[in-house]
């Protein structure tokens, strides 16, 4: 019996699905008097008839995948077989009075691999276990139902054109969710469905390369390649996977450049300046990028000096320019070569010829108006300073070049020369001076001379003439600068007490050479060395000069070398004065002499300010009545119609003012008693016939009535009616005097004569 179990187990070890489990187990025996428990070892084991499960199998019921069994299981039903762990009860069941295991649904491999159960044998009464639970594994079988995929596709590859046969261009890897340890599920073969004969696959690897040599971008820049991956190793049967791979050929410089016409004619006119665009040309090239860029030159040196080609920003196009200016009456056109040439060569391809292109170039020149040109790009003409109006400075000459024979104008632009110095002659171009020009004042004249042709005054073109002024003796050697220095009176003869310099502003040369000299003889109080460098020192001679009050004048004698020669005499003033011991001036006079008595410093202060104070006063209050004055000036031109006089207080009544001329309304001898107003009336039309008057009334306001009359005030306001009495004066108006008589003829009331 325990060998046949061993021998089964021996072979479910091999297969790797069935095993033995056992585990010691205590047993007591003994008898009366024994020394006591012995323990003994009883073997169990657990056995079952299969370990796998076929994925994917859908029987007509549970399929029995294998069987539990222990020792202790007698056969008499008392032992329980339990399952637990992955999938117990749902996906595996067992019979817990035989053992049986059963699958209750199809498994998939690709999900679960396996699973890791526990078995455990109990006592079916009391539950008690009669083993220690077992763990043991489920395999689930694979069989090929799933087919290779790329889970990377599709694929994008780029191969240099022109690349050799085998030229690696991309791999692509095919994933079997089948076991790759069981079989050949998962074993794949690659094959190219679409693409060839142009690539090939690797079948093991999946490895694209190229199959034919020389493909070319420029007749195709794309492929298409369909790979296929089928697993059984590629025998019948199996299942397959496909993908696309897009191939796109990267261009390399394997096309040289080419010209597509072999002769190009342009045409410019004469008067375009340099720089100006002739035209384009374009050298054609298939390749692509940096590949297709091209530098462009001129072949024949003969164009090369009239123009210049250059590429454009693009790399693609020869820029043709004018280099130099054209002349239709010098040559009428050009022929010459221009090459185009990559600028990225590749030596690889250099076997497929050279990467450049010539072709031929021919620019006609066209005849255009053209402005009269000057015989020389500028002038430079001299003349002689003091020279008499008139006086020939020199010519200026130009041509018109589409008709030599057609008269030219000249003339001087006025900006140029402002002081108008100079004259040109009209029909000839020749330029005298105008007034007598001095180089002290001015050493150069730029003029600009304007040449016009007589029949086209808009064909004109302008010159640049600089005319230089020659030197002339004219001007005396005088000294650079007035001189006033003094002497100590502690001096040692032949002391330095000044160096002298003279100036020359003519021009250096003779004329400018300067020589000084001083008083000579006995007599002489200073000395004068010239130094022959245009200065001359001025010393102390052996005999000191006395000092006294007012400062020696020393006479100096200046004259130049120049044709003729010029001279002139200047005078050093030099005082004698009293020194410190550092040498400082303490007095330039002598003591006796000086005044005994004089303002001092603070009080002549005292005196300006005072005098700037009056000063001062005098200017505001001057200000003041002009700025009153500007005042009633603005008052009284504001309105012109009336003539109103303000007064801000009160006064004598009419002897306040002579401005109303109140005779205007007094009448000395009235035939009788007047209205007031048919004499204002009257006043009034009297006034407007005169034309004496001013076109205007003449009204005059006033805000009080005088005070300090003896008739009081003739105002009505103040006045009040008494109870039972007339309104009116407190007295008669003829006791008023002479002043109010008129007014007392016209309102006096006379009383009636007595009854």
């Amino acid at each position: 019996m325990w060998g046949l179990v061993r021998l089964l187990l021996a072979w479910l070890g091999g297969w790797g699905c069935m095993g033995r489990l056992a585990a010691p187990a205590r047993a007591w025996t003994g008898s009366r008097g024994s020394p006591g428990p012995v323990l003994l070892r009883n073997r169990r084991s657990w056995v079952w008839n299969q370990f796998f499960v076929i994925e994917e199998y859908a029987g007509p019921e549970p399929v029995l995948i294998g069987k539990l069994h222990s020792d202790v299981d007698r056969g008499e039903g008392r032992t329980k077989y339990l399952l637990t762990g992955e999938g117990a009860g749902t996906v595996f069941v067992i019979d817990e009075a035989t053992g049986n295991i059963h699958v209750t649904k199809s498994l998939d491999r690709e999900e679960k691999a396996q699973y890791v159960l526990l078995a455990q044998a109990v006592d079916r009464a009391s539950n008690r276990p009669l083993e220690p639970p077992s763990e043991f594994i489920i395999k689930v079988q694979d069989i090929n139902d799933n087919p290779p995929i790329f889970p990377l596709g599709p694929y994008h590859a780029t191969v240099p054109e022109m690349s050799n046969v085998g030229t690696s261009v991309i791999q692509v890897t095919a994933h079997d969710a089948d076991d790759p340890s069981y079989g050949n599920s998962a074993k794949l073969v690659y094959t190219v469905l679409d693409g060839l004969p142009f690539f090939s696959v690797d079948p093991q690897t999946g490895v694209v390369r190229t199959a034919i040599p020389n493909m070319d971008r420029e007749t195709q820049e794309e492929f298409l390649v369909v790979i296929q991956a089928k697993d059984m190793g590629g025998h019948m049967g199996g299942l397959s996977g496909s993908t696309t791979v897009t191939v796109t050929l990267s261009d390399v410089n394997d096309n040289p450049p080419k010209f597509p016409q072999s002769l190009y004619q342009f045409s410019v006119v004469e008067t375009a300046g340099p720089g100006t665009l002739v035209g384009r040309l374009r050298a054609q090239d298939p390749d692509l990028g940096d590949n297709a860029l091209m530098a462009y030159s001129i072949l024949d040196g003969e164009g090369a000096e009239a123009f210049s080609i250059s590429t454009d920003s693009q790399g693609r196009d020869g820029l043709l320019t004018v280099r130099k200016p054209l002349d239709f009456e010098t040559r009428r056109s050009y022929s010459f070569r221009v090459e185009a040439t990559n600028t990225l060569i590749d030596p690889a391809y250099l076997r497929r010829g050279p990467f450049k292109d010539v072709a031929s170039v021919r620019v006609a020149v066209q005849d255009a108006p053209e402005p009269p040109a000057f015989t020389q790009a500028a002038y430079h003409l001299a003349v002689p300073e003091n020279k008499a109006p008139g006086t020939l400075v020199g010519q200026v000459s130009a041509a018109d070049l589409d008709s030599p024979a057609s008269p030219i104008r000249y003339s001087i632009l006025p900006h140029s020369d402002p002081e108008r110095c100079f004259s040109i002659e009209p029909e000839d171009g020749t330029i005298r001076t105008v007034v007598p020009l001095d180089r002290e004042a001015r050493i150069w004249h730029n003029l600009t001379v304007l040449a016009t042709e007589l029949d086209s005054s808009a064909q004109a073109s302008r010159v640049q003439v600089d005319i230089q002024i020659l030197d002339e003796n004219d001007n005396a050697p005088q000294l650079a600068e007035p001189y006033d220095t003094f002497v100590c009176d502690s001096a040692a003869p032949g002391q330095l007490i000044q160096v002298i310099r003279a100036l020359d502003r003519d021009e250096v040369g003779n004329s400018s050479h300067v020589s000084l000299q001083g008083p000579l003889g006995p007599d002489a109080n200073f000395t004068v060395r010239d130094n022959r460098d245009g200065s001359a020192s001025l010393l102390l001679p052996s005999r000191p000069a006395p000092p006294r009050q007012a400062p020696y004048l020393v006479p100096i004698a200046l004259w130049d070398w120049g044709q003729p020669a010029l001279s002139s005499t200047a005078t050093v003033t030099v005082s004698v004065c009293r020194c410190r011991p550092d040498g400082s001036v303490a007095s330039c006079r002598p003591e006796a002499q000086l005044s005994p008595a004089g303002l001092s410093t603070g009080a002549l202060l005292a005196i300006i300010t005072c005098v700037g104070t009056l000063l001062a006063l005098v200017v505001l209050f001057v200000a003041l009545r002009r700025q009153k004055q500007e005042a009633l000036m603005v008052l009284e031109e504001e309105d012109v119609r009336e003539n109103i006089i303000t007064y801000d207080d009160e006064g004598g009544g009419e002897e306040d003012t002579e401005a109303f001329d109140i005779s205007a309304l007094q009448n000395p001898r009235p035939p009788g008693p007047a209205d007031v107003a048919q004499l204002l009336a009257l006043r009034l039309r009297e006034a407007d016939d005169d034309p004496s008057v001013p076109p205007y009334d003449s009204v005059q306001v006033y805000g009080y009535e005088g005070r300090g009359s003896s008739c009081g005030s003739l105002s009505s306001l103040g006045s009040g009616s008494e109870a039972g009495g007339a309104p009116g004066p407190a007295e008669p108006l003829d006791d008023w005097g002479p002043l109010f008589r008129t007014l007392a003829e016209l309102y006096g009331a006379k009383e009636p004569p007595a009854p």
